[in-house]
């Protein structure tokens, strides 16, 4: 379901609203879909393409050859097998066996004092459910958010104080319902969980592995980074490098790209960690506001969420269609943001621009009218095993502001451009550094 709306309050009264749409995408709003549908999603593909979850299965050390990795695994029979493979990539959370095996280390540090509590549950109180609407509610030593689920009910999440450190397991209900009291400034609110329950408790920690890349070993997810997600910016951060290294490393193990390709993970992935991380820091809606906070809400909320251009910039945050590439070894002429996806017309139809790309290719958009040696430019796009779609759009007038000006504009697979230049030498040489010719 999307979320169009979230309501912001400060000590019970209501500072203020704002859409969450972007503009710039076909995907305008924010999904909200929970871990389980998006593990079912994952598989069901990867059963589709012919790969396997073996559950219940546990590596236990991996070492790098110059020509494979090899990963020790325990069954859960018990037994131990050994298998080799071309490139092994650790994904298995904050406590990964790669990364400890490879001798990565995982720098930063616990996030003192700060725990998020979880529940979802159906709600009695003064608030009108909405499947598009969330809220947020800010109390001194508690940050709640309520986002609506798919069905029905709500999910209740509060960054709060952590007292006790030592208190594991999940919340109960009346630890939850207590704190929503309060937040919500609600004496009466009756949480109800749903069936089946589901309630978590987790700390934090603000760390990014060293190094992405060890020989024919490499980290994505929460193996390569960990802080708190409030927004989704753990899994769709985590997703979306793993999308960065799914390519490069498909284009390696073809023949496609040398070696070099996947440093470009590293950097790529590792920036963009810490950027979240800075930006989590400073997110009010993660860590438990102060008396101050609270005061600058009350005071200067109401004015900031009437702000269009205030909204705009919560909104590029909440989404990411902002995360760059621009200090990247792959990023030339200025290059590395996210391709924006206006309308264009390619023979005679109305299409959006994203829908003439592919994860499976690079595209070379050319300016039309551009004074490009057309022999010259097929010669160059076609010596390579790398697959490159030479696309002629046309912009809608008003949206060319929205594209490089460029007379070549070379795209990613992942949609960020690599390149920008009207010389065809400067192409040739992009080409000729990254890509592999065809034999």
């Amino acid at each position: 379901m999307s979320l169009r709306r979230v309501e912001v309050f400060a000590e019970g009264r209501r500072v203020g609203g704002m859409g969450v749409g972007c503009g710039g995408t076909a995907f305008p709003y924010p999904l909200s879909i929970e871990q389980d549908a998006v593990e079912r999603l994952l598989g069901e593909r990867l059963a589709a393409v012919g790969g396997e979850v073996r559950w219940s299965t546990e590596a236990l050390a991996v070492r790098t050859r110059d020509e494979r990795a090899e990963v020790d695994l325990r069954h859960p029979d018990g037994r131990v097998s050994t298998v080799r493979c071309a490139w092994a990539v650790g994904c298995e959370g904050a406590h990964s066996v790669v990364r400890k095996q490879l001798g990565i280390a995982f720098e930063g540090e616990r996030r003192p004092d700060l725990q998020c509590v979880q529940l979802n549950a159906e709600a009695d109180w003064k608030h009108p459910y909405h499947r598009d609407r969330s809220y947020f509610f800010l109390e001194r030593g508690a940050s709640l958010g309520v986002s609506p689920r798919p069905g029905g009910g709500y999910r209740f999440f509060c960054f709060t104080t952590d007292p006790d450190p030592a208190l594991d397991g999940p919340p109960g209900l009346e630890e939850m319902r207590e704190l929503v009291a309060r937040a919500a400034h609600d004496p009466g609110v009756r949480l109800v969980p749903t069936d089946p329950p589901w309630a978590n408790r987790a700390r934090f920690q603000d760390r990014v592995a060293a190094s992405l890349r060890s020989g024919r070993a490499l980290l994505a997810g929460d193996s390569a980074h960990l802080w708190a997600p409030i927004g989704g910016h753990g899994l769709n951060t985590g997703l979306r490098g793993a999308h960065n290294l799914a390519w490069k490393l498909a284009a390696v193990l073809r023949g496609r790209a040398p070696q070099e390709l996947l440093d470009t993970y590293d950097t790529e992935q590792r920036l963009t960690a810490h950027k979240v991380m800075r930006e989590m820091r400073h997110n009010v809606l993660e860590l438990p506001p102060t008396a101050l906070t609270l005061r600058g809400m009350r005071l200067a909320g109401p004015r900031l969420m009437g702000s269009e251009r205030f909204a705009e910039r919560i909104r590029t945050m909440l989404s990411d269609l902002a995360m760059h590439h621009r200090e990247s070894a792959l990023s030339e002429g200025g290059a590395g943001d996210r391709l924006a996806d206006p309308p264009v017309m390619v023979a005679g139809r109305r299409r959006r621009l994203h829908e003439l790309l592919s994860y499976g290719r690079w595209t070379l958009l050319a300016a039309p009218g551009a004074p490009l040696d057309e022999d010259r430019l097929r010669a160059v796009t076609e010596r390579h095993a790398t697959p490159v779609a030479v696309v002629r759009p046309r912009l809608d007038p008003g949206m060319e502001r929205r594209l490089p000006s460029a007379a070549l504009v070379l795209v990613r697979p992942d949609r960020h451009i690599a390149l920008s230049t009207d010389r065809l030498e400067e192409l040739e040489a992009y080409m000729r550094r990254w890509f592999v010719l065809d034999s």
